[in-house]
């Protein structure tokens, strides 16, 4: 079990403006707990896991996501609707105000790193207004011994004030809630939102930006394993495609859920000292090692219990996103430390919603890339405003709201460890079968688990024409057969009963992939390009 660091220690935080001694230093989950308790900002469930409400924010808020232009980033950053620029002059008047903030208020520091492999590890100092934000953070975030704070010296710092409310006509935000990043002043300032996602997505968002630039790594928003082979794998996949589910596997050792670096060694290495999964409709019969990890330590947010304090995880009253943050040692098949080598496959998951896509099938170099860069997934009626049917999603690397550069750099850097480690990729539906949303049904996780560990283990085979057929809109390889799948479920056609509406809806798939790829075409070569699926050809 990992060491759990608890100290008395006394801190000043004179350096980043707080002045009071209103401060509790690297208190430890237990006793974070018993304050959040104290204070009624939290309740236990039936076994003891604590449980909070975020409040008005219960995820990312994008638009309200900013990083200082600055001599660092003015060239580097790819500015747009993603990346927001934000004043240096505003950034500073600001950040003044929420230290006047916060000098009015308890706060809770934590010392803590990021980054497994000690080559790439980063400091850093998480200043909380609240309790369970902290709490958070020391279950996300790697762990230093006693030994190790002894002499901490914090490199970026993290500064979290929900209750803190911006003026957006003085202040420089869109509303009065905000997450900046400042690469010169290394911070991450976070406010009037009490979605803790934001304190980690901060820091991972510097590191997307630091580890390609200055450090030769790629940074992947993706969850990894190892086999007992020493092989690893990686699974690509925005929320809600089964990053955490299909990765956290008994037979094989977690290495971590969510955000890693690819180094020149080609080794992979965990940024996080956590998880942080969604629980909509969890169940302990399909997701035993998540279920089994949410115990007292653990965090679940914005779910509701009954009143003998059983958690209903199918009710979404709340939100659609509720979740569960743990350290990683809650889960018992891990990997010490989180670093693997040898990377064996790649599986990019994707919750297809229109019910086109095979299950899983074999991608080429330049499918990769072209699939990389597009990021896809869909939304199905009812998760957003005004979505009554299903609705392509693209998010560039799987990541885009965290991913500072370009994303033909990270396609470019995949591409190149791809080819000089001899990778097998993946592109796997955890989505619909037999029809759309609506009409067919979501694909059993014990078949996309099937199908994964036949690639891991080989069973696939080889392509050849007899083991393997053409998709003949999006051109991908699909298995004709896998060991504990129904050969019916394997071709998305077939499913259907009805090929007219299948090609129809494939095609319509297809065209909004082409129209996606148009802002990425004049970065892309023309191999990627024909990556790409096939045009509408009724």
């Amino acid at each position: 079990m990992e060491h759990i660091s608890s100290t008395t220690r006394s801190i000043s935080l004179k350096k980043n403006g707080i002045t009071h001694k209103n401060i509790h230093y690297q208190l430890s989950p237990e006793e974070l707990q018993e304050l959040i308790l104290d204070n009624d900002m939290g309740v236990e469930t039936k076994n003891g896991t604590l449980a909070i409400n975020t409040g008005e924010f219960t995820g990312r808020s994008p638009l309200d996501r900013f990083i200082v232009k600055d001599d660092i980033t003015k060239d580097k950053i790819w500015w747009g609707e993603i990346n927001i620029p934000f004043e240096a002059d505003k950034f500073n008047l600001l950040y003044a105000k929420v230290l006047d903030y916060l000098n009015t208020k308890e706060v809770y520091v934590r010392d803590s790193y990021a980054c497994a492999d000690q080559d790439y590890k980063l400091n850093i100092r998480v200043i909380n207004e609240y309790p369970w934000s902290n709490m958070f953070a020391y279950n996300m975030f790697l762990r230093p011994t006693k030994e190790e704070l002894k002499d901490f010296i914090p490199e970026w710092t993290v500064i979290n004030a929900p209750g803190f409310i911006a003026d957006e006509a003085v202040d420089g935000t869109r509303q009065h809630n905000f997450a900046i990043l400042n690469f010169t002043e290394k911070i991450a300032l976070i406010g009037g939102t009490g979605y803790t996602g934001e304190i980690k997505k901060g820091i991972f968002s510097a590191l997307n930006f630091i580890l390609p630039v200055y450090k030769e790594t790629l940074p992947m928003h993706c969850s990894a394993n190892v086999g007992e082979d020493g092989d690893t794998a990686i699974f690509f996949g925005l929320s809600g495609t089964g990053k955490t589910t299909l990765s956290t596997d008994p037979n094989r050792k977690l290495i971590g859920d969510d955000e890693h670096g690819w180094t020149s060694r080609n080794t992979v290495f965990n940024f996080e000292g956590g998880c942080y999964a969604k629980v909509i409709n969890l169940s302990e019969e399909q997701e035993p090692e998540i279920y089994g990890a949410i115990k007292p330590g653990a965090i679940l947010e914005n779910v509701v219990l009954d009143d003998s304090g059983n958690v209903d995880f199918t009710d979404t009253s709340i939100t659609q996103n509720t979740r569960v943050s743990y350290p990683i040692y809650h889960i018992d098949n891990i990997q010490q430390p989180s670093i693997g080598e040898n990377v064996k496959n790649i599986f990019f998951l994707t919750a297809d919603a229109f019910g086109v896509l095979p299950p899983i099938s074999k991608l080429t170099p330049s499918q990769a890339a072209y699939h990389f860069i597009s990021g896809y997934t869909a939304k199905v009626a009812g998760t957003e405003t005004g979505v009554v049917e299903p609705q392509p999603s693209f998010s560039a690397c799987f990541g885009a709201p965290f991913m500072p550069l370009h994303p033909a750099k990270y396609a470019e850097m995949l591409s190149k460890k791809m080819k000089e480690s001899g990778v097998d990729v993946w592109l796997v539906n955890t989505g619909w079968t037999g029809g759309p949303y609506g009409i067919g049904t979501r694909m059993k996780l014990k078949y996309t688990r099937a199908m994964i560990s036949a690639a891991l283990s080989g069973e696939l085979g080889l392509y050849s024409y007899d083991k393997y057929h053409i998709h003949s809109v999006f051109g991908v390889a699909q298995p004709r057969e896998c060991p504990g799948v129904p050969t019916s479920v394997l071709s998305p056609r077939a499913t259907w009963n009805n090929d007219e509406k299948y090609y129809t809806t494939a095609f319509k798939l297809s065209n909004a992939f082409r129209e996606n790829f148009k802002k990425f075409e004049q970065y892309s070569s023309e191999e990627i390009r024909r990556g790409g699926p096939q045009r509408y050809a009724f």
